[in-house]
């Protein structure tokens, strides 16, 4: 990498970009893509020799207190695509380049551009065979790596430890007393008491199970997926800010948890589980059995509430966000009930 990092569109030249693509790019164009809240997106259409013609340029915020604060955020996206994502089997978009500066403030990403996939739609969700599709690529993530001793030397990841669920359960009291008032009548009074459920064993179900840790994507949504065009198989995932070490089924209890209808997910649950289940054993996880599977599944169930509860009471409210939030804690919460997640975050005891 002998190119700097850039951080404004006006700085992604012909040139710069030939210095960093080793090819000859005559001319660029930059279109703005995306709301702007963590970062800047340009989708750039490059004339020149050789492939490809398209691509994605991630960006740090424009403001640089926002930049500053934001910098570990930028530190897990950059860390994943220069360090780890050719270690998983994961599907995620192409990596051109990523490079961030010491301070983590200033990076630069050259993604591939995957239209013309579709992203996800976390408020519709999904139909029983996108989530098939979705479970089967997130095991690419979890079981190539499965309790790898050498992801707890990787420079920013760790498994959580008592004061991480100490400063946890200490603002999530907080965050979802501003969600419940925030959303109001969006909020159903069975899903507040199950709410103010999970802020009781968040501490423990933080630190339960260290045993089994692995790669976590923490944000593995619809929103966050790309599928195929044309209705197969093949969904891509995207947006890797949140990467942390954890119990792997908190990903997969998110995703489910939040992106199918109750009814549609207490008919294909077990089915779901036992098929991710098979292919995380594909990946080389074989000495995890199916029933630890979905234990863990029910266990992690408070993944949805707490991600949604967090990203709707500190982050930039709009209307449709507040349906969206108020969509996965609605569906996470009757999983939670459905499951029995508050008796065994509980009775679970760090190992």
């Amino acid at each position: 990498m002998t190119a700097p990092i850039v951080t404004s569109a006006d700085q992604l030249t012909a040139e710069w970009l030939s210095d960093t693509l080793g090819k000859d790019v005559e001319s660029v164009r930059a279109e703005a893509v995306g709301t702007g809240q963590i970062g800047t997106c340009f989708r750039l259409e490059l004339t020149g020799v050789g492939e490809p013609t398209t691509m994605l340029a991630k960006l740090p915020a424009i403001d640089p207190a926002t930049r500053e604060m934001l910098a570990g955020v930028y530190r897990s996206e950059v860390r994943f695509y220069g360090e780890i994502a050719a270690t998983v089997a994961i599907r995620v978009p192409r990596c051109y380049y990523a490079d961030i500066s010491s301070s983590g403030a200033d990076f630069t990403l050259l993604l591939q551009d995957m239209s013309p996939a579709q992203q996800g739609d976390q408020l519709a969700g999904c139909t029983v065979a996108q989530a098939r599709d979705a479970v089967e690529n997130l095991a690419g993530l979890h079981g190539p790596r499965w309790c790898d001793p050498a992801l707890l030397d990787v420079d920013g990841l760790a498994v959580n430890g008592p004061d991480d669920a100490k400063l946890l359960a200490e603002m999530y009291g907080p965050a979802t007393e501003i969600f419940i008032d925030g959303l109001g009548e969006l909020v159903a009074a069975e899903d507040r008491e199950t709410l103010w459920e999970c802020v009781g064993v968040a501490e423990k179900w933080a630190l339960a199970h260290p045993e089994r840790f692995g790669l976590v994507h923490g944000d593995y949504r619809l929103d966050n997926l790309l599928f195929p065009p044309d209705g197969g198989p093949g969904v891509t995932a995207i947006d890797w800010q949140t990467l942390s070490l954890a119990l792997p089924a908190r990903d997969l209890a998110y995703f489910l948890g939040t992106s199918l209808s109750p009814e549609e997910r207490r008919a294909h649950e077990r089915d779901l589980v036992a098929h991710y289940h098979r292919a995380l054993q594909s990946h080389g996880a074989l000495d995890y059995g199916l029933e630890n599977c979905w234990e863990d599944y029910c266990f992690a169930m408070i993944q949805g509430p707490l991600v949604a509860v967090f990203g709707c009471a500190y982050g930039t409210r709009t209307e449709r966000g507040d349906r969206m939030f108020a969509a996965m804690v609605a569906r996470s919460c009757a999983a939670i009930r459905d499951l029995g997640t508050i008796d065994l975050a509980g009775s679970a005891t760090a190992v």
